[in-house]
């Protein structure tokens, strides 16, 4: 099978390719691409006319929560696949609080064939750190590795043992994947519901200090650079842990970090309406920390922009503020809050924004033939309109859940075809 697309805006940092072109795609891998039209004599079985549109490499996102198995009333990998190709991402990987935690060789291979069955996205699944996700006794890291993680976590919980973090970091070097920490104190949480400061106050909160996640990503970096492990921090969310993690990239420690749209684009004042679609884990920060967040991605010290995709079904919203789950939905709105609100505003780059969402993503869980539009490399591909304006409407995702904090934004960047390896899994032409 062979797709013929030309007539695109064909951007890709991995290259550093930007310009109006072609590209081939055979037998599921990029075949070849070039500026301008295409020859005539080149031959394919499908052609795409993306008629001045992006043409990126598919996006990634490093962390989803598809709930399977287990929670299938919140989401399924399915409804969350069908989410990802809607929103131009070809591969996301699961993380691994379900019920049962994904801490066992069977439950990863369980994935992987309910993926394979669904063949929409790349499933790539994230084995936990310590079994059932305690905290105290630690997996069985080969098995998982065999079995086809990509990484280690216990997100949704730290890793709060420092003996157990410093353990699991000197063990997973030998498998050369990251340890993926959820940065939280929990002591210092104490119960909090919302970033501790002006608005908390405000509002009768109990507040999240911003150092509850400083303390815990100090401690990684110290771990990491003492033992030599690779340690990747998930959700970035402050102007500390920024601070920290370019000073000790600087250093040499082997450290990535991510940051999700709705901590580049939004602050604990929108919780002024008691919306509990504003609460997430950690929480919204100070207008400080959201702009050292874009100030970390325009210089190359965050690594992605993954969304933390965390379904909940009402009953899990529709409550009390302080009884609220934490999580919000991102699949389907990463590329045009972002695309509207950072690069349409000329506050990032566009082959930043591309970067973030496709080259350092795939680096940070080691996808070698994925992130780029290298001839050779998986024929994962999104085709998107920069100019397309519409309103984000909850009512029309493909996700099940609905707790998305963006409904009824006025947006630019609309997927119109998502391939994976050589196939049209979103769009119709």
């Amino acid at each position: 099978m062979s797709i013929l697309i030309y007539n695109g805006k064909i951007n890709d940092p991995a290259q550093n390719i930007n310009y109006t072109g072609w590209l081939l795609i055979k037998n599921g891998k990029i075949d070849s691409i070039g500026k301008g039209a295409p020859a005539k004599s080149l031959k394919a079985d499908d052609k795409i006319d993306a008629k001045g549109a992006f043409v990126s490499p598919g996006f990634i996102d490093i962390h989803v929560h598809l709930r399977e198995p287990g929670q299938e009333g919140k989401e399924t990998i399915e409804t969350g696949c069908k989410a990802a190709v809607a929103g131009g991402f070809t591969s996301v990987a699961c993380m691994p609080n379900t019920s049962p935690t994904i801490d066992h060789a069977s439950i990863v291979k369980f994935i992987n064939l309910e993926a394979d069955r669904v063949n929409l996205a790349n499933v790539f699944p994230v084995g936990a750190v310590t079994i059932d996700r305690k905290g105290v006794e630690m997996t069985n890291i080969g098995a998982l590795v065999e079995a086809g993680v990509v990484a280690i976590s216990d997100d949704g919980s730290p890793v709060h043992d420092a003996m157990v973090m410093r353990t699991i970091l000197d063990y997973s070097r030998m498998f050369n994947i990251p340890v993926i920490n959820h940065c939280e104190d929990l002591q210092l949480v104490n119960d909090g519901t919302m970033n501790e400061g002006f608005f908390s106050t405000k509002l009768g909160l109990r507040g999240i200090p911003s150092a509850c996640e400083d303390v815990m990503i100090a401690r990684d970096i110290i771990l990491a650079e003492y033992t030599g492990g690779r340690i990747h921090i998930a959700h970035l969310s402050t102007a500390g842990g920024v601070r920290m993690i370019r000073e000790a990239k600087a250093r040499g420690v082997r450290i990535t970090c991510e940051v999700t749209p709705h901590h580049l684009t939004l602050t604990d004042e929108a919780l002024c309406e008691f919306d509990t679609n504003f609460k997430m884990n950690p929480p919204l920060r100070s207008e400080k920390d959201r702009q050292a967040l874009i100030e970390g991605i325009v210089d190359g010290t965050i690594d992605a922009i993954a969304t933390d995709h965390a379904p909940h079904g009402s009953t899990g919203k529709d409550v009390e503020f302080d009884y609220a789950s934490n999580g919000v939905i991102g699949l389907e709105t990463a590329l045009p809050i972002v695309y509207t609100k950072l690069v349409k505003e000329n506050i990032i780059p566009l082959e930043k924004m591309i970067e973030v969402l496709t080259a350092g993503p795939a680096k940070v869980i080691g996808l070698k033939n994925k992130g780029s539009l290298i001839p050779g490399a998986d024929a994962d591909i999104v085709i998107w309109d920069a100019e397309n304006q519409y309103t984000i409407d909850v009512n029309k995702f493909y996700s099940k859940a609905k707790n998305c904090p963006f409904d009824r934004w006025d947006v630019f960047g609309k997927p119109l075809h998502t391939i994976v390896s050589g196939e049209i899994k979103y769009g119709v032409h």
